[in-house]
């Protein structure tokens, strides 16, 4: 019996012990995650980070994982501009604001160059802020979209916090959520 336990301890420990790596195997994890997620040049880094973290780097240099993003970057497989491209027009489609977009591209590591490119073509959010508003306040039936109209203040207060997290305005949500009824919403479109 103690020789059993003592080998299923072995293997245990074998299991836990990390696991070596070398430049080949960074390489295959680093390209096939950019082949499975639409990914930044800093969110490859922290995964990468991540992966060394968890194993053993087995050569005795450092390893160069600049120079591994710097040639997976110039093969086109990370483009952070595309990528907050995609990602704005998602985002926008979806009715969140501005500031939103802007936030979520700088945590995954944008440049502010880059954030403001994909921020600036009309596909990318609409132009008239009440669009995205709309949008937004309709999938949400936040408003005059909602099932049933409230005169309730505090329903008011999570409405225009939930727009406000969505990154919209706050004259803007306002104005969406005050809107007696969905024509007078879309009304607002007319605005500008």
């Amino acid at each position: 019996m103690p020789k059993d336990r003592d080998a299923r301890e072995e293997r245990r420990e074998r299991a836990r012990a990390p696991r070596p790596i070398d430049a080949a195997q960074l390489q295959e994890l680093a390209l096939g995650y950019a082949a499975r997620y639409a990914t930044t040049a800093a969110k490859l880094r922290r995964y990468l980070l991540r992966k060394l973290g968890e194993r053993v780097w087995t050569p005795a240099e450092a390893p160069d994982i600049d120079g591994l993003i710097a040639r997976i970057t110039g093969l086109g497989y990370v483009d952070d501009r595309a990528f907050a491209a995609l990602k704005a027009r998602d985002m926008g489609a979806r009715g969140l604001g501005t500031r939103r977009v802007a936030g979520a591209l700088a945590a995954a590591g944008v440049s502010r160059d880059d954030v403001a490119a994909a921020l600036a073509p009309e596909d990318a959010l609409p132009a008239n802020p009440y669009a995205s508003a709309i949008a937004f306040a309709r999938r949400r039936r936040l408003g005059p979209f909602a099932r049933e109209t409230s005169d309730d203040p505090a329903r008011q207060r999570r409405d225009l916090a939930a727009m406000a997290r969505a990154g919209h305005d706050f004259d803007v949500a306002r104005r969406v959520l005050t809107a007696r009824d969905a024509a007078a919403a879309e009304a607002l479109l007319g605005d500008d």
